[in-house]
């Protein structure tokens, strides 16, 4: 049977909007949303789909929106899929991957990521904090360039890019550097926290708390973890992953290719945001990719999914 992996969306990949064509044509879709709604006692849904754009950019209401947004594809579309799964997510991500892996209830996860929100935010003063997407520079150089300045590595995401973490001052004063030495771009992030990285100690702390009474299970589909980039089954190994994840860097490139050596060549990409497409394109680029995030590329699925191939739906 074929394997198809299922990649999930983190922070970042947030937009106005985000959901409300899978909520206004497909009911698993409208259900989700709804239930997040209840769980957090405030219309999260009108948040994603209104704006403002400040507001759902706030760390709190950001994390919850996107995990919500990439259920909400993921329970809309998996009938349609056939297939041997595999499950990851980036950053935040993670908690939306191990909810659809069977791992952690939607509810669950949605409190955590939230109070994960809230606990980031509350770790750095907002708008002092921030990351930065190095563009085609080799890891070596940029290793040097923030070498005793505070600045650290955040995301390995592919072999031509790498992502920084730390004071937003900071970073601007180190673009100039990474530019001289070659990079093709830096890019700042649509984030209000500098995330992965030792800042975020004081939220790791409060997030330890938060999780240790929460069920986790064994995930019914096999899961890659960001922290090792392997292949993770333990729950309560899961759990001090996710904790650790906070200042940890994400090791998506290894997970990515990890998955690729176990015969995952197809991979669905369930939210909002361009990013993990674009990161496939130089991990595995004979990988192929198809995002769900609009009934337009559900409809594209139903339609394609007859022949009960991969191949037909990629």
């Amino acid at each position: 049977m074929e394997k198809l992996g299922f990649l999930f969306p983190g922070q970042g990949s947030q937009k106005v909007g985000m959901g409300k064509d899978l909520y206004d044509n497909y009911s698993l879709a409208r259900k989700v949303f709804e239930e997040a709604d209840d769980i957090l006692g405030f219309s999260l849904s009108r948040l994603c789909f209104e704006g403002p754009e400040e507001k759902l950019r706030v760390t709190e209401n950001a994390q919850p929106a996107i995990l919500t947004a990439s259920i909400a594809a993921f329970r809309a579309a998996r009938d349609f899929i056939p297939g041997s799964w595999g499950f990851s997510g980036h950053s935040l991500g993670e908690f939306s991957s191990l909810v659809a892996a069977g791992a952690i209830s939607f509810s669950d996860a949605l409190k955590l990521v939230r109070r994960r929100g809230q606990l980031m935010a509350e770790a750095v003063p907002a708008n002092k904090g921030g990351m930065a997407a190095i563009i085609k520079l080799e890891l070596e150089k940029i290793q040097a360039i923030i070498s005793g300045t505070g600045v650290e590595i955040a995301n390995l995401n592919s072999p031509e890019q790498v992502v920084i973490s730390g004071y937003q001052e900071t970073l601007e004063k180190l673009k100039d550097s990474f530019l001289k030495e070659g990079a093709k771009r830096v890019v700042f992030l649509n984030v209000s926290t500098p995330f992965h990285c030792r800042l975020m100690e004081p939220a790791a702390r409060g997030l330890a708390q938060e999780i240790e009474g929460v069920p986790i299970q064994n995930p019914e589909f096999p899961f890659w973890a960001n922290v090792t980039g392997e292949k993770v089954n333990d729950p309560e190994e899961i759990k001090s992953l996710l904790v650790h994840q906070v200042t940890m860097p994400v090791l998506w490139e290894k997970a990515i290719k990890n998955m690729s050596k176990e015969g995952f060549s197809g991979f669905l990409i369930l939210g909002s945001g361009k990013t993990l497409r674009i990161l496939m394109r130089s991990i595995n680029p004979r990988a192929k990719t198809k995002e769900i995030s609009r009934s337009r590329d559900l409809e594209d699925l139903i339609e394609n999914q007859e022949n009960g191939s991969l191949e037909g739906i990629l």
